[in-house]
């Protein structure tokens, strides 16, 4: 007989289960925060000012996920509302050192980062003396260190009251009950949490986790849990010559701390003068530089980091992108639209974006073989489209 294929356990992700994720946009004062987050959101929700704790409520704001895709079956189905997908992004007030212990708008701010899903982290690169920076001088290396060390220490403090409650409840631990070996085994993987984050100095994203573990880590909801997207505020010059002092000394430090984590650099100055011009200006003047706006990049890398996909529903009446998270079955995926759906799932009809695309049609596609019925176990592929049948 033929040996077993070994089966490959599916790995649990880091985060809330659910497919409503936030990213936060989170740095020092005045490194450009809100008006970046103006810019991204296209409104002056953000109130950008040149002075530590403009921003004191966080504003929220849904933008659009650029997707060719999307746009092509709009051309195809020419349908009465296009709805894209979007990234919910939040303008967090500026942290400053010391905030895990309160400084400044500490807890408020580290309660407003535990809110969210993801991090969107700017950190200043150019010279202004028009612009104040809150440690005195432009420094990003350590911008970036108080950052890190004020999430981790927050996260410390937090795994330590938690385990201690654990270790309180968990002292008549004796009898080999599912439920005290359950929760022997949260007591042991908060205890390694602790030592990610004390002795081995690591953001608990950085650290390997079974599937059990990462059940126990996602109900702490931690700071350094969050997936991290650097984003480096250049100047306009610097941006558009690709070129700056400190971009390769910010990019070792990401290999050295946190390897894997995205880094974009972009100009908050420039993408101020490009926003308020029509389509037309706007590429005119991105030929006449030689760049292109950083915005559709960095708001497809969010997406991506919270690990969203999409799939699509297409007709006449509406073309629209539905975001679920990577891993979503078929009846979780066509609850999104509405939760009967998902209730009475029966099965749904699938096809590829890439064979639409090729194809030309649904019914070329069909023709071909390529339009699939799939059921229940069926988990969802990036950029699907499909038509849901539910019971009555």
């Amino acid at each position: 007989m033929p040996p077993k294929k070994a089966v490959v356990e599916k790995k649990t992700l880091l985060g809330r289960p659910s497919n409503n994720l936030k990213i936060g946009i989170v740095g020092l004062p005045n490194v450009g925060k809100s008006s970046f987050f103006n810019v991204l959101s296209k409104t002056e929700l953000g109130i950008a000012r040149n002075y530590p704790y403009a921003t004191i409520d966080p504003e929220e704001a849904r933008i659009p996920v650029p997707d060719e895709r999307f746009e092509w079956l709009c051309q195809t189905y020419k349908p009465s509302a296009r709805i894209p997908a979007f990234l919910t992004c939040i303008d967090i007030a500026g942290l400053t050192a010391g905030a895990s212990t309160g400084a400044g708008l500490g807890n408020a701010f580290l309660s407003h980062v535990r809110a969210v899903d993801g991090i969107f982290q700017v950190v200043r690169a150019f010279d202004d003396s028009e612009v104040i920076h809150v440690e005195g001088e432009v420094n990003p290396l350590r911008d970036m260190e108080i950052i890190q060390t004020e999430l981790r220490l927050k996260d410390i403090e937090w795994v330590e009251k938690y385990l201690e409650g654990l270790k309180k409840t968990g002292r008549s631990l004796g009898s080999n009950s599912l439920a005290d070996r359950a929760r022997k085994e949260e007591i042991a993987t908060v205890e390694k949490v602790l030592k990610t984050i004390t002795v081995d100095e690591k953001d608990v994203r950085k650290a390997d986790w079974t599937n059990k573990e990462i059940d126990v880590v996602n109900n702490l909801q931690l700071l350094t849990a969050k997936p991290v997207t650097y984003l480096v505020n250049l100047s306009e010059k610097d941006y558009v010559r690709k070129k700056n002092k400190w971009l390769p000394k910010i990019k070792a430090w990401i290999d050295e701390h946190n390897p894997g984590d995205p880094l974009i650099p972009f100009s908050v100055s420039l993408e101020e003068r490009l926003v308020n011009m029509s389509e037309e200006e706007r590429e005119e003047e991105q030929k006449k530089i030689g760049a292109v706006s950083a915005l559709p990049k960095i708001t497809q890398a969010g997406y991506a980091s919270l690990d969203l996909i999409r799939y699509f529903t297409c007709g006449p009446v509406e073309v629209r992108a539905w975001t679920i998270r990577r891993g979503t079955k078929a009846p979780q995926a066509a609850g999104v639209i509405h939760s009967d759906f998902e209730n009475k799932f029966v099965c749904g009809e699938i096809m590829s974006y890439e064979d639409l695309h090729e194809y030309g049609s649904e019914a070329a596609v069909k023709a071909a073989g390529k339009l699939r019925q799939q059921g229940k176990p069926y988990e969802m592929a990036d950029g699907d489209i499909a038509y849901w049948k539910s019971g009555a």
